[in-house]
Order: structure tokens, then sequence, then C-alpha cells
């Protein structure tokens, strides 16, 4: 008799990776459009750098709040924290609105750069910023990872050209209603590559470092 047979336990079942927990859809949605809901608000009511420290207060509070719910704190929303309050804070030293300005290219940029590198390495970094929220194949991670990183440089570019050219007004506004809903729509653009490669949860890939 194995030791299988012994424990009476599927060999399967020991090697599936256990769910884990993620926020709610709408609570999700809220942590994401408060912070530029409340940098909206603050400009309107003060100005720029009034903004800058309530837009770091805020996504202080969202990691918190991710932390209690899930008991950990996804990466993205921790990487995306991290550029805010570094570009933050030199914004309110320096007093220069311009490192404000500039915090979306170089969030843009950095996911991009991590996501070609994840290529390169033929490692799934889109798999790991995604949080559990997608299942597919290699092939559609990998294909999926091509779009997102060339998704973010055209971010970077666009949010380039917008403050260079636009008033600091009109910038805030296309950072509050632009990106998100540009970024809402890329995604779901990509919902036939993802039914075409979708996989069962607890398919394994290779996630490997």
């Amino acid at each position: 008799m194995t030791g299988t047979q012994m424990t009476g336990t599927n060999p399967t079942e020991t090697t599936a990776a256990p769910r884990r927990k993620a926020l709610n859809p709408i609570v999700k949605l809220l942590l994401e459009l408060g912070p530029l809901a409340l940098f909206f608000a603050a400009y309107s009511r003060f100005d720029i750098y009034v903004a800058t420290g309530v837009l770091m207060a805020s996504v202080l509070v969202t990691l918190a709040v991710s932390y209690v719910v899930l008991r950990r704190i996804p990466v993205m929303p921790l990487v995306t924290a991290a550029i805010v309050l570094i570009f933050g804070s030199l914004t309110l030293v320096f007093h220069d609105e311009t490192l404000i300005k500039i915090k979306p290219t170089a969030l843009y940029l950095l996911f991009a750069a991590a996501l070609f590198a994840g290529l390169a390495l033929k490692k799934p970094i889109l798999k790991i910023l995604f949080d559990g929220a997608v299942h597919v194949t290699e092939e559609g991670w990998r294909l999926l990872t091509w779009r997102w990183a060339f998704f973010f440089v055209a971010l970077a570019v666009l949010n380039e050209a917008v403050w260079r050219t636009q008033t600091t007004d009109l910038w805030v506004k296309f950072k509050t209603f632009g990106f998100l809903p540009l970024t809402i729509l890329f995604a779901l653009a990509q919902a036939p590559l993802i039914v075409k490669y979708e996989t069962k949860e607890d398919e394994p890939t290779n996630t490997d470092f």
C-alpha cells in the first residue's frame, strides 16, 4: 500500500494552490476612484499642493483598507502608493508642481519596464500585478503582457503630451477623468483574448522566480 493510499489523499489535491482572497469589485473600484476623487476635490477647492497632500494621505488609507480586508497588500496598489509618496513628497518639498505631473509617466513606464523584463525573462509579471483577477494559459499571459506593456507606454506618452502642452487645470481633469476610463476600456477590450486562453483557476502556470 502506497503512502497516498494509506493517508487517503489525492496527490492533485496537495499541489493545488489555495485560492487567494480578493477584494469585492465594488470595494476595489471605490479604492481606485477614491484617491482620484479626493485629489480633484482638493484641487478644485484649494490648489495643486493641497491636492497632492490629500492624494498621498488617501493612498495610504487605501493600503490600510486592503490590508485589513485581505491581510496583505497587492503589488500594484503598493507600487502605485510608493510612487505617489515619492513624487508627492518631492512636489511639496521643492514646491514644484511639475514633479507631481510627471508621476503618472514614471509609474506607467515602471510598469511597462517590469512587463518587458518579465517577457525577456519568461516570467509572468502581469499575473502578479493582476493578483488572481485573471486565469489564462501561459500563452495568454504572454500576449496580455505585450498588450499591457505597450498600453502603459502609450499612457506615459499621453501624460507627457498633456502636462507639457496644457494648463494645470486641464491636466488635473484629465488625470481624474481620463486615465482610469481609458484603462477600463482597454481592459474590457482584452475580454476576447482572455476568453480564448482562459484556464481553470487552479491550473498551474510557471511563476517560479
